[in-house]
């Protein structure tokens, strides 16, 4: 049977031993004041307040790095660049979602050009209307080119005149709206390059060999 006294000898040596343990295991915080001497404490020293400052274990070895507290101005400048840094990410993600999609819709590259070429002829279909209006204007107004040589020397009847300002009106508006759709179909085209380019450097880590021709005809009026 351990007696009493024993007992008081056996606790006392591990609470000795416990206690060792724990100033061993102690941390040390570590910071260059405001002179850049190092200032080392087993709490933090008052000089380490607001600076940066590292931990330390028993062995001396850098256990955690602690920034100093921004300025107001620093803090700006974080945000400023975290902010950019998320927009870089999120422009990645939807690179890598466009090429991804871009890869799994066509097969290889001849896909793109029939997928252009079919875009096209409907677009060429949809703008027949307008050359067809514009034709017409055309044809119109010399017509009454040829009324208005009757009338230099007097003056042109009222309803001649309203038959000239609705004639230069349609030329105008046809002429307009053929130009905004060959603008649009330049740019439909330019899409197609644009993606059949990316297709062949995702595929093939190369680009087209040469620029597709244009397979829809340019009816803008010259």
């Amino acid at each position: 049977m351990v007696s009493p006294k024993h007992f008081m000898i056996a606790a006392i040596t591990l609470l000795g031993v416990a206690t060792g343990e724990t100033a061993l295991a102690r941390s040390s915080y570590c910071c260059n004041d405001a002179n850049g001497k190092l200032v080392c404490g087993d709490i933090l020293p008052n000089a380490c307040y607001k600076r940066a400052y590292r931990v330390l274990d028993e062995r001396g070895r850098v256990v955690r790095e602690v920034e100093a507290p921004l300025t107001p101005e620093q803090r700006q400048l974080r945000e400023a660049e975290e902010a950019a840094k998320r927009e870089a990410e999120k422009r990645a993600a939807e690179e890598k979602r466009r090429n991804q999609a871009l890869l799994a819709t066509y097969p290889n590259e001849k896909d793109i050009d029939l997928a252009r070429d079919r875009a096209l002829a409907e677009f060429e279909k949809a703008s027949a209307d307008t050359q067809k209006r514009y034709d017409a204007a055309l044809k119109q107004k010399k017509k009454l080119d040829a009324e208005k040589e009757f009338y230099v020397k007097k003056p042109m009847p009222a309803n001649l005149k309203k038959q000239v300002a609705e004639n230069e009106n349609d030329i105008k508006a046809t002429r307009e709206a053929l130009d905004s759709r060959k603008h649009e179909a330049d740019s439909l085209r330019a899409k197609y390059d644009e993606e059949k380019a990316r297709y062949m450097a995702l595929r093939y880590g190369k680009a087209p060999l040469a620029a597709t021709p244009a397979t829809a005809a340019d009816k803008r009026p010259r």
